[in-house]
Parts: structure tokens; C-alpha cells; sequence
């Protein structure tokens, strides 16, 4: 804990570091890429603002000052004496110090303006496009209910297909299961590596890439959320089998059971309806998914959808919004009724 609480400290400071940087030379875009560019200037610039950090933690830790790592790491202070006010509380004043420069950094970096915002000639622009969505253009309805068909059996097949794989990665993707020998161990520590690395690459991307695999289309946005949907569903269930009950698994292996039996008759049936709950909130995730990956040409009713917007047709994308709208609320509904009963 204490080495985590230093690691936190330090790479905070070496946040405050890179801030304090960034505003003393203030550089533009080009120059910050201009500096980058060479890979040694970026490593050593990284590594010295690290560096910087840990020799500026170091000295809190050594006299055991209440920094805000160690207030999340170390856990409550066991001390009857009244804690000090926030403004003399070494870990609150960090808290605001890192929240609050994070908030500026973002507000800069998004290009925060309320100025913007309320411009009247923005403001004129949203009113027409608001009155144009609010009168839909019926005429595409059939086209997109037939859009809306495909998008639901898209996801569902993509569901359906990451069932029985992401069934079979999640016991050598539980570290109950995997501990038990070297070799599981590596598999388990494969295995999530892979796992985080898809799962943190976006629908949206294996939609582009499936569409140069296979080409544009629903099947190209099928692929993109049955690999998605591998990656997340293996993560959830392996979870679960990680907080089964031992009790009936000892039972198993008292009988002198194999692994195979061990994991069927003790370990299956305790996860059988977390699994189906959590499947069906991913189908129904996976609707919602699909929308977004027709807009990159992964088919369905974002496709659509990026049809009629590419050709500012607003009062057809009104009709298309109200489509999809109905068509979300009744999964969540069913997807919420039905994880209810399940349970």
C-alpha cells in the first residue's frame, strides 16, 4: 500500500510538474508536435517530469505526511485526536489542487465557451435544425423499420455468436481457476492482456476495420460487436466465477471429481443466471452499439441515419431519431423486465 500511495503522490506531482510547464512556455499545437516528434526528447522529457515527481513524494512519505495517496491507499487513520481543518489537510488540499487544475486543463482543452454557446446566430442555427426534428418526415418510416430490423439482428447475432466463445475464455480468464498451476497462470495473464486490449479498442474501430476486411455493410457491423462483446461478456463472467462459493466446489473435489466435472457440477450452476442476466443486458447494449457503428458503414439504421445527415435532410434524420428512440426504450424495458425475472 505504502508504495502505491508513493507511485500516486508522485505521478500527481509530476502531473502539477507538466502543468506548470505547459503554462510557463505555453507552447501552440505544431510546436508540441514539433517537440515530440523525436521519440528520445519525449522519453526524457516524460521521464524527468516522473523523475521530478518521485523526488518531490519522497520527502512526504519519509516523514509520513497524510498525503491524498496515502489517504486512499493506507485506508482511515486510527487517531482519537480531531482531524485538522480541510485548509491545513495535506490530502484535501492535493484533492483540490489535482481536481481543480484537471477541470481548468479540460475547459482549455475541450475549448470550453459559453460565449459560443449562447450566440445568436448558433442559437438560430439550433432552432431551425430543433423545429426541422420536430416535424419528421414520415415518407422513410418503411426504410427505416426495415434499418431498424437489420440493426436488431445484428446485435443479436453478434450476441449470440459471443455467447458460447466468451463461455469457454472465462474460466481460463478466472484467476480462482487459473492459480492453480504455472501454466494457468500464464494463460490467465494471455488471456486478460488480450482481453483488455480489445475490449479497450472501441466498436466503432473494428467497425472501420472489418469494413476494409469484409467490406461495408451489416455484416462488417456484426463482426465489430460480436468481437466487442467476446472481449466484455469474458471479462463479466470470469468475474462471477472469481466470487462463486467454494463450498460446493470443495464438495466436488471430495468425491475425487475431474477439473472438467469439478467445473460443471460446482462452478456452473452457481453462474448460470448471473451469466444470463448480464447476456441480455449486453444484447441489449449491443442495440445501441450497432446504431453508433452504421455511422462508420457498419449498416443498419446508422447508416441511414448518416445518410440523410451527410445531405442535411433534417426533417427525414427527425424521423429516424424517433425510430431509434422507441426502439432503445423498448429493449431497455424488456432487457430490464427480463433481467428481473431471471433473477
Amino acid at each position: 500500500m505504502k508504495t502505491k500511495a508513493l507511485v500516486f503522490d508522485a505521478l500527481s506531482l509530476a502531473y502539477f510538474a507538466a502543468l506548470a510547464l505547459a503554462a510557463a512556455l505555453h507552447p501552440t499545437a505544431r510546436e508540441f508536435q514539433h517537440f515530440f516528434q523525436s521519440a528520445a526528447r519525449g522519453f526524457g522529457l516524460v521521464a524527468g517530469l516522473l523523475a521530478l515527481g518521485g523526488l518531490a513524494a519522497y520527502p512526504f512519505h519519509r516523514f509520513k505526511a497524510r498525503t491524498l495517496g496515502s489517504a486512499i491507499f493506507a485506508g482511515p487513520v486510527r487517531d482519537p485526536a480531531p482531524p485538522p481543518p480541510w485548509y491545513r489537510n495535506l490530502a484535501v488540499i492535493h484533492f483540490i489542487l489535482l481536481f481543480g487544475l484537471t477541470c481548468y486543463v479540460g475547459g482549455v482543452m475541450t475549448q470550453l465557451s459559453l460565449r459560443d454557446m449562447l450566440d445568436a446566430d448558433g442559437l438560430g442555427g439550433a432552432k431551425r435544425l430543433g423545429l426541422a426534428l420536430a416535424t419528421p418526415n414520415w415518407k422513410v418510416l418503411p426504410d427505416a423499420i426495415l434499418a431498424t430490423l437489420q440493426t436488431i439482428y445484428m446485435a443479436f447475432l453478434a450476441t449470440v455468436f459471443a455467447i458460447p466463445v466468451s463461455f469457454l475464455l472465462s474460466f481460463p480468464a478466472a484467476k480462482n481457476i487459473a492459480s492453480r498451476s504455472r501454466a494457468g497462470l500464464a494463460l490467465y495473464s494471455v488471456l486478460r492482456l488480450i482481453l483488455n486490449v480489445t475490449r479497450s479498442v472501441e466498436a466503432l474501430v473494428w467497425a472501420i476495420i472489418f469494413g476494409v476486411w469484409v467490406g461495408i455493410g451489416p455484416f462488417a457491423g456484426m463482426l465489430a460487436l460480436f468481437v466487442h462483446s467476446v472481449a466484455s461478456l469474458t471479462k463479466q463472467y470470469s468475474e462471477i466465477i472469481e466470487c462463486v462459493s467454494h463450498g460446493p466446489v470443495e464438495g466436488i473435489q471430495s468425491t475425487g471429481a475431474s477439473l472438467v466435472q469439478e467445473l460443471w457440477f460446482g462452478i456452473v450452476p452457481q453462474i448460470i443466471l448471473p451469466y444470463t442476466s448480464f447476456t441480455i443486458y449486453r444484447w441489449d447494449i449491443n442495440v445501441r452499439m450497432a446504431t453508433i457503428v452504421g455511422l462508420v458503414g457498419g449498416g443498419g439504421i446508422g447508416t441511414l441515419l448518416n445518410e440523410y445527415q451527410g445531405e442535411a435532410l433534417w426533417h427525414e434524420v427527425g424521423c429516424i431519431i424517433v425510430v431509434i428512440a422507441i426502439v432503445v426504450w423498448l429493449m431497455d424495458s424488456a432487457s430490464a423486465y427480463l433481467r428481473e425475472a431471471i433473477k
